[in-house]
């Protein structure tokens, strides 16, 4: 998610689309990562853990919990593979509807973006500080029954989101939209795992204002937006720990993986 379409600026879509092997980025975005690696030289393979527990999650949650329908808000530049081919590799006729609020990365999308023939696949514009608008937009019910269960992904974005606030108020609008039976998934950047020297220079480094807005959460700080909310097994862990793929093992450990990882779901109404 990135609030700014200047091409030739810092654009955290794009920067993210570097660290996990895309081919969308410019300078800009390849600058900021040289320095942000002097001081966090595991940047990049903490990004593509994130990624990789986004997928392992999707495979999750269709496979054993009989979800067919995804909102992925803060989408950013597709990479194979990409959220509706492997949730559509399980089930074919799931339905995914990829958010994001910069345009260029909608273009990608709908120029990219192939589904299977029973499933659906499709690009919402849109703002996860602004949620009442995207679940009124015509093209989310196009795509999506908001009547039945949804699994809303929220895959390294709400770190970018800087005020608490507003970070509370959007996944509480989610929370109260969500039907029964859904589930909210949360990847999140934390500087929990990091020496206090390392957590010391990061924080100089956002503080230049060059790098773009990145509100790393602690396990308590991330915990309270799923707050009463029962989790999905194994609860709040680091990236590297949820669902580990024997097949496919970690690029790095929990401390550098700088990530809390953690599945709710919405219950079933008592009344």
């Amino acid at each position: 998610m990135s609030d700014n379409p200047d091409i030739s600026a810092l654009n955290t879509s794009r920067r993210y689309n570097y660290w996990v092997g895309g081919k969308d980025h410019t300078s800009a975005e390849r600058e900021s990562t040289e320095s942000i690696v002097t001081i966090l030289p595991n940047m990049i393979a903490a990004a593509r853990e994130g990624r990789e527990v986004v997928m392992r999650i999707v495979r999750h949650l269709v496979s054993e919990h009989g979800i067919d329908q995804i909102l992925d808000i803060g989408a950013g530049q597709p990479v194979a593979p990409n959220v509706h081919e492997v949730a559509q590799a399980i089930d074919p006729s799931c339905r995914v509807l990829y958010v994001d609020n910069d345009p260029l990365v909608g273009v990608h999308h709908r120029g990219t973006t192939m589904s299977s023939a029973e499933g659906r696949a499709d690009f919402l514009l849109g703002d996860l500080r602004e949620v009442p608008a995207i679940l009124g937009d015509d093209g989310l019910t196009a795509t999506l029954d908001p009547s039945r269960p949804v699994a809303v992904l929220l895959g390294s974005v709400l770190h970018l989101i800087g005020d608490d606030q507003t970070a509370h108020a959007a996944v509480r609008d989610l929370r109260d939209a969500l039907a029964p039976g859904s589930l909210l998934a949360i990847v999140h950047g934390t500087f929990d795992t990091l020496p206090e020297k390392t957590r010391q220079q990061v924080g100089e480094l956002l503080a230049t204002g060059r790098h773009g807005a990145y509100r790393a959460r602690s396990r308590d700080e991330i915990l309270a937006f799923v707050d009463g909310l029962p989790l999905v097994e194994p609860g709040i862990v680091s990236s590297v720990e949820w669902h580990p793929d024997p097949a496919n093992p970690p690029r790095t450990g929990v401390a550098d993986a700088m990530c809390w990882t953690v599945v709710a779901r919405i219950p079933e109404d008592p009344n």
